[in-house]
């Protein structure tokens, strides 16, 4: 009988430890899930500014140019968040299997980068991946092509935008362009209308 008591308080006592090393386990598995859920980064969706820009500025009406002369053209704009361009997007009127795209620094005019487009159909929208590019928090950058094609974006009443304008996280300034084939910034600006269906997969990064 003393033994069988003594058997009988060894098994409650393991069972003691037993259940003692699995609340622990339990309790570092919770807190380890808890820290990894806080720690997680939020990965945010992709947004493309044009079409929201576009109907902002009350440019509903569209014209095609072919062969019309060669520019440098674009748009400035500044994000409200840090964030990364993922891809560059044009649709042009006629193909271009060589078309210069500029990212310029805005209040340096410098050439940060400079992709070239293979648009190998008429009227279709082309989605170029490029290394990512970062673009700082109210950052002032111009996306800028060079082509002699282009769509021209107005109001029916050739009236001018009001600028800024904000679509999403991305704020539009201004659109300029200037005459040539030259990777030269662009110096006149032209508020009723946009050229070029030149656009961006812009990603927030925090």
């Amino acid at each position: 009988m003393k033994n069988f008591k003594h058997s009988m308080v060894q098994r409650l006592y393991l069972l003691k430890i037993l259940f003692f090393a699995l609340s622990i386990t339990t309790f570092i598995t919770s807190c380890s899930k808890d820290d990894d859920e806080q720690t997680a980064p939020i990965v945010y969706n992709e947004e493309n500014p044009l079409n929201k820009y576009h109907e902002l500025a009350g440019f509903t009406s569209t014209s095609n140019f072919i062969n019309s002369g060669d520019y440098e053209f674009g748009l400035v704009f500044s994000p409200n968040v840090k964030g990364k361009i993922n891809s560059l997007v044009v649709k042009l009127p006629d193909v271009n299997n060589n078309l210069r795209i500029t990212i310029w620094d805005y209040n340096t005019k410098t050439v940060l980068r400079t992709e070239a487009v293979n648009i190998s159909a008429a009227n279709v929208s082309v989605t170029k991946s490029i290394a990512e590019f970062v673009l700082e928090k109210d950052g002032k950058y111009m996306i800028t092509m060079n082509s002699n094609d282009w769509y021209k974006r107005y109001k029916l009443d050739n009236s001018n935008a009001i600028y800024p304008i904000t679509a999403g996280n991305i704020k539009f300034l201004e659109y300029r362009w200037l005459s040539g084939t030259a990777q030269v910034f662009p110096t006149n600006v032209s508020q009723n209308y946009n050229a070029g269906d030149l656009s961006f997969n812009f990603q927030q990064v925090e």
